[in-house]
């Protein structure tokens, strides 16, 4: 039996009732703790890091959401709790007919199972690929080469299933109609009821000599090639999805998507917040008294900050147009500063002597904020 897994809800540390902000409040929060690249001694950490997105990927989806709140684990995860295993920390393992068996294992997304046992084309399914972005790449935009595995119909008996020179027979049982029709005779009369074909598992159609290729499947797994453009502005957890580059469908179906799931390494300096970008920047006492020129970061190289006479620590300031560029090009979020005065050590004897004259010059005038609690506490 497959090793029971936790509570998506425990996982990502909130309750039942939490809205889609708190969910992705919540995985934004874990994902930026849990990160291996901000974890490197912890081994825990990229098991740990799976399993929030795992979690997240079920919540922040309204119809998994659904089927995981009524049935848990089994309602996203067939394969939960009959050995079977995931794929790539995703939900795997939907329905895509036993026509792939055991050779294909998991896969994402789903078709309906109801096309499992119709001769209608139906659409592939999707699969998903992680992409992995430094800061900088999300915030600019950048080409991605992406590797990974997709269902293909054979090309040796162009999806059929039948060897060379052969074709895919009609079924004995059910003449070709995918279904078996038995009568029974009851009280009330003569009942008639349908079921699946189990011969030919409801296509119709058998294969008697099967594709040394495909197995007689009528598809392969193969892996595939392409270079995905990421849109500038792009943030952490969003996806882009590409059309009719996933799994092949059935029946001659149209393919599924690939769906790139984006994950943003945290940058060294700037934390963001949708579009707006924010550092803490160190300031002495003497430019926060006096006011200054200061250097500061930006993505776009170093830029240049007025700091006004007498700046408080703490105080925020806004660049404007230096943060992300929106992603549907509509310019740019906000740069905000926060600057904290760092007070000196290690003065020497001169040092201490010119400060402390400097203290004995001022008076309270010169210290509204202390003048004005010192105010209030003798009230």
């Amino acid at each position: 039996m497959a090793d029971k897994k936790r509570d998506y809800y425990e996982v990502l540390e909130i309750p039942k009732t939490a809205s889609e902000n708190d969910i992705k409040k919540a995985f934004r929060t874990l994902a930026k703790k849990l990160h291996p690249d901000a974890n490197p001694n912890d081994k825990t950490a990229e098991a740990k890091f799976k399993e929030v997105n795992e979690a997240y990927s079920v919540l922040s989806d309204a119809d998994k959401k659904a089927r995981y709140d009524q049935f848990g684990h089994a309602g996203v995860d067939p394969s939960y709790g009959a050995g079977g295993s995931g794929f790539g920390g995703f939900e795997s393992g939907f329905d895509m007919g036993d026509i792939f068996g055991d050779i294909f294992g998991g896969v994402f997304g789903g078709s309906s199972r109801r096309s499992r046992y119709s001769n209608s084309p139906a659409k592939g399914e999707d699969v998903a690929y992680r992409v992995t972005l430094t800061f900088e790449e999300a915030a600019f935009g950048c080409n991605k080469d992406v590797s990974y595995n997709r269902v293909e119909r054979c090309t040796t008996c162009s999806g059929s299933g039948a060897a060379k020179g052969s074709s895919p027979e009609t079924c004995p049982t059910c003449r070709g109609s995918g279904q078996v029709t038995t009568q029974q005779r009851t009280p009330f009369g003569v009942m008639q009821s349908s079921r699946v074909c189990e011969n030919c598992r409801g296509k119709g159609k058998i294969v008697s000599q099967p594709c040394s290729d495909c197995h007689g499947t009528g598809y392969n797994k193969k892996l595939k090639k392409l270079e995905v453009a990421i849109p500038a502005g792009i943030d952490d957890g969003q996806r882009i999805a590409l059309s009719g580059q996933g799994n092949a469908g059935e029946n001659n179906g149209p393919n599924g998507d690939l769906i790139v799931v984006i994950s943003v390494r945290p940058h060294h300096i700037f934390e963001r917040d949708g579009y707006n970008l924010h550092c803490e920047v160190p300031i002495t006492f003497v430019e926060a008294t006096l006011g200054a020129k200061i250097i500061i970061p930006t993505l776009d190289g170093k830029g240049e900050l007025t700091i006004p006479e007498g700046t408080q620590s703490g105080t925020v300031f806004a660049v404007k147009s230096k943060g992300i560029q929106n992603i549907n090009g509509k310019g740019k979020g906000d740069l905000f500063v926060t600057v904290e005065i760092e007070v000196p050590k290690n003065l020497n004897k001169k040092q201490k002597e010119a400060l402390e004259a400097f203290g004995n010059s001022c008076d309270d005038k010169n210290y509204t904020k202390k003048q004005s609690f010192f105010s209030k506490f003798k009230k």
